[in-house]
């Protein structure tokens, strides 16, 4: 069947959410991605963050393979040894106690809402249930984390939202403080880098702030790390940046290096406000997902880690002071490039010219595999800078 019958089939039998690029992914290898007439294109995406070790990478593919061939689900009504390790090394990479296993970011997020209003009606009563977030986050597309996703526009077409949540000013430390007063708050949800408000990086003083204050109201320090997390930006965590101490971790993309997860940290603090029946998930946990994400997991040690930072760096010190970028903003291997031409032209652009790229908000943003090799790196930045600077 050719590419534009699978289009068309497309067009014709699936929801109408996506504003989808004419390409049809038919193979992927590392960094490569070749769609169905053999054409390559050098992955700056990853899935928006997700294949993580690029594309069928052989230990994680083996790992996942293999469960498979055991075992591909149980339901959480069982205990299985993937799930279980995966928690483990979780706790042990980052100091925390316990783990919820979801299935995406969202319903990480979900579960860290519902972690901190159950903390909140425990230790102050019911009346301390509001969420505070900022302005420009972005938490997911549920209802519920649709109300806590700083960006009006996203709220625009589906209310009444989920009610207890407000928006506080990054970088407004003062703000955020009297809000969280004011409202009985019982958890700050932020990003330290807002990854679909623009690749924003949140100051340390800032985010220490807001540790601060959690600390002194016994307010839970709610951190999403869904886009950020699993050595994106140079560290296991971006929090890990901060020297902070989060209560809770949401998490998800990046984990399952292309399976669908999501996981939800929690400190002692809050390790145990959950009984039995609280909350649930069918798929959570799966043991080939788990399988999956400790194949990633397990590799991203400290050598790793440091070579996201050295490939992140290489792209800063390519790119700056090229025709037609005017800013690069981020951390480690999450890349966001205010240009002069439009962000989303050059996207097109690069496309043409063998290399996926991606927005956020008007800025250019580059997610590359975090083990991607030099040779292609500097392939496709070549192509990035050639249309950064191309004249309209």
């Amino acid at each position: 069947m050719s590419k534009t019958n699978w289009m068309e089939l497309d067009r014709e039998h699936i929801a109408p959410t996506y504003a989808r690029f004419p390409v049809v992914a038919s193979i992927g290898k590392g960094a490569i991605l070749t769609d169905e007439n053999g054409k390559e294109y050098i992955d700056f995406g990853s899935g928006i963050g997700v294949t993580s070790f690029g594309y069928c990478d052989p230990l994680w593919v083996e790992a996942v393979q293999s469960q498979a061939a055991q075992l591909q689900h149980t339901s959480n009504l069982y205990y299985t040894k993937p799930c279980i390790e995966l928690a483990a090394l979780l706790c042990q990479k980052t100091g925390m106690s316990k783990v919820f296993f979801s299935n995406s970011g969202a319903e990480a997020n979900e579960c860290a809402i519902k972690v901190a209003r159950q903390y909140a009606e425990k230790n102050h009563g019911k009346e301390y249930s509001t969420i505070l977030t900022l302005k420009e986050s972005f938490h997911g597309r549920t209802l519920t984390t649709l109300a806590a996703t700083g960006q009006v526009h996203y709220h625009e077409q589906f209310q009444p939202l989920t009610p207890g949540f407000v928006f506080g000013d990054s970088e407004d430390i003062e703000k955020v403080r009297q809000m969280a007063e004011a409202e009985k708050a019982a958890g700050i949800l932020l990003e330290c880098v807002q990854g679909e408000g623009g690749v924003n990086v949140m100051s340390r003083d800032f985010v220490r702030g807001v540790a601060d204050i959690c600390k002194e109201k016994d307010i839970l320090l709610m951190i999403d790390e869904v886009q950020t997390g699993n050595g994106r930006t140079g560290k296991l965590y971006s929090y890990m940046h901060y020297d902070i101490e989060p209560d809770v971790v949401s998490t998800a993309k990046g984990l399952g290096g292309g399976m669908p997860i999501g996981a939800t940290l929690m400190s002692d603090k809050c390790a145990d406000v959950f009984s039995p029946g609280d909350h649930g998930s069918t798929f959570g946990g799966n043991p080939v997902v788990c399988a999956g994400a400790l194949s990633i997991l397990s590799r991203m040690d400290d050598d790793f880690l440091a070579q996201v930072g050295k490939k992140g760096q290489m792209i800063r010190d390519h790119l700056t002071g090229k025709p037609g970028v005017k800013e690069i903003t981020g951390l480690g291997m999450m890349v966001g490039i205010v240009t002069e031409r439009a962000a989303g032209d050059i996207v097109k652009d690069c496309l043409e010219a063998g290399v996926l790229c991606l927005t956020a908000k008007d800025k250019l943003r580059l997610l590359p595999p975090l083990n991607i090799p030099e040779e292609d790196l500097m392939r496709g930045l070549d192509i990035v800078a050639e249309a950064c600077a191309k004249q309209e």
